[in-house]
């Protein structure tokens, strides 16, 4: 029984919990357990609430039985990426400098989720901070990814990824501040969107880069992102960036998957030299098949994309140093040096960050401080951000000549754990294809279209939409993954690993 609920989608979980073939109860107790027989090998999860779960879905049961109406994903077990706060649950960022810090609040995002009543699990392993392409930069080690345990998932979402990927949690929530959404969904054949920027509040996130965060879905499935997006997205008060305009029906588009007539572009500046041949052989199969579905394939030139990298790597770290000048021993997380001697506040603080930070943290830091630094200002934050107008320019003429973009969501399959992390510029590449859509504040997707031919490891295809044009991205992928799906004769992640 444990296997065929953990097998199960987050629609069709609901809609058995709905309907009172299985407890909310039963579903949390199944991927609990999945969680302690292969989680240790995972490390997907950095903290396991199994009393709050069990409470959470109790709570869905008892309101079954009381004839309330529950909502769409009420009893769907999810992980919480540990960058979003939970009131009373350990929230670390992936950084030793929060240890123990247990927040008197809920994120936004988090107080919809449970008044959605969807099973919050735990919290899942990060980059530090969100600062990574792999999840190797957590201060608790690394996540596996469950295609091969010697392998990265991707990052700085890693541990969602491989949470859903492992068959841990059917649902989780990521944060994409480059692609830390969509990147780790391409290397472990998943599902996962970066909403337009301000459709999901950052209330409660905590910041890396104020103008680039933005948390979104993964799952297995288009359908299971849509419903969650359709949860956590809308207007919140709480949170300034936060966009008034109506949430799209993305889980209409879903239902709907049909692209006969669509405009698809394929971006040039977006494949070619860097892309390892079988990811560029999956997605001319999928374009193939998209055209075959009655799309329209045009090609696009976007050129200034090749100058997203270094421009989001100059306003990424400015908008850091900025929001990880907080951490400073005083008001919340570890404190060092306290009690040697008698410390002036600053030696407090310096010995506190130099015991709490890690060293891609301190790295980027930096970087943004010297790229804010007077007389440094014009040379590189505000020549980045001359860069990043350009490219929202660049999307503009794009979408006037296609409704939605695509490319590969990565340029290679997942490289093997200890590869890059003495290259930074070589890790920074992963990013490659995802920063434009931050930089533009646009929506994306990725989604699995296969299985790389030299590694046998997942390939994953993004989808780009205007702003606020998510439902865009839901129909096209949807219908994508259907047509994938006949071809194929069964889900890429069609049962759950043995790890």
């Amino acid at each position: 029984m444990t296997s065929e609920l953990i097998s199960l989608t987050a629609a069709e979980t609901a809609s058995k919990v709905a309907s009172g073939e299985v407890s909310a109860v039963e579903v949390a107790n199944a991927h609990l357990d999945r969680i302690g027989a292969v989680d240790e090998r995972v490390h997907a999860f950095l903290y396991v609430d199994r009393e709050g779960a069990l409470a959470a879905a109790d709570a869905v049961d008892k309101a079954r039985a009381a004839g309330e109406q529950l909502s769409p994903l009420a009893g769907v077990p999810l992980a919480l990426k540990d960058v979003m706060t939970q009131k009373g649950i350990p929230t670390t960022c992936g950084s030793k400098i929060l240890e123990g810090w247990r927040p008197p609040y809920d994120a936004t995002v988090t107080a919809r989720l449970k008044a959605a009543g969807v099973v919050i699990l735990g919290k899942t392993n990060m980059d530090e901070f969100a600062m990574g392409s792999s999840t190797e930069h957590s201060a608790y080690g690394p996540t596996h990814n469950p295609w091969d345990l010697d392998r990265i998932p991707g990052g700085s979402g890693g541990g969602s990824a491989a949470a859903v990927a492992a068959f841990e949690a059917p649902l989780a929530i990521g944060t994409d501040t480059g692609g830390s959404i969509r990147q780790p969904a391409a290397v472990t054949g998943t599902v996962g969107v970066k909403p337009t920027y301000g459709a999901v509040s950052r209330y409660g996130l905590v910041a890396l880069a104020s103008s680039l965060d933005q948390a979104g879905p993964c799952s297995r499935t288009v359908l299971d992102a849509a419903l969650l997006q359709s949860v956590i997205a809308g207007h919140d008060p709480m949170d300034s960036t936060s966009v008034t305009d109506p949430v799209p029906d993305v889980v209409g588009a879903a239902l709907r998957a049909d692209v006969k007539g669509l405009k698809i572009g394929i971006v040039r500046e977006l494949g070619g030299e860097g892309y390892q041949a079988g990811v560029r052989q999956r997605f001319d199969e999928a374009v193939t098949i998209l055209e075959g579905l009655g799309a329209e394939i045009v090609e696009v030139s976007c050129p200034h994309f090749p100058y997203a990298l270094a421009a989001y790597y100059l306003i990424l770290p400015s908008e850091c140093s900025s929001n990880l000048a907080k951490f400073d021993g005083v008001r919340f997380g570890i404190r060092v040096g306290e009690g040697d001697g008698d410390p002036s506040i600053e030696q407090v603080m310096g010995r506190t960050r130099a015991a709490g930070f890690g060293d891609e943290t301190i790295r980027r830091i930096m970087l943004g401080t010297y790229a804010l630094s007077a007389g440094y200002y014009d040379a590189y934050y505000g020549q980045a951000q001359k860069v990043r107008t350009l490219i929202q320019r660049d999307f503009a003429a794009a979408f006037a000549q296609a409704d939605v973009l695509i490319s590969p969501t990565a340029p290679t399959t997942a490289f093997k754990l200890g590869e890059k992390l003495d290259d930074p510029l070589a890790m920074y590449l992963n990013d490659v294809a995802t920063i434009p859509a931050n930089l533009a504040g646009i929506p994306g997707m990725s989604l699995p279209v296969g299985l790389a031919p030299e590694d046998g490891l997942p390939v994953g295809l993004q989808i780009m939409a205007p702003a606020l044009a998510d439902d865009r991205l839901y129909n096209v992928g949807a219908a994508l993954e259907a047509a994938l799906l006949q071809t194929w004769g069964h889900p890429i992640l069609q049962e759950a690993p043995s790890l």
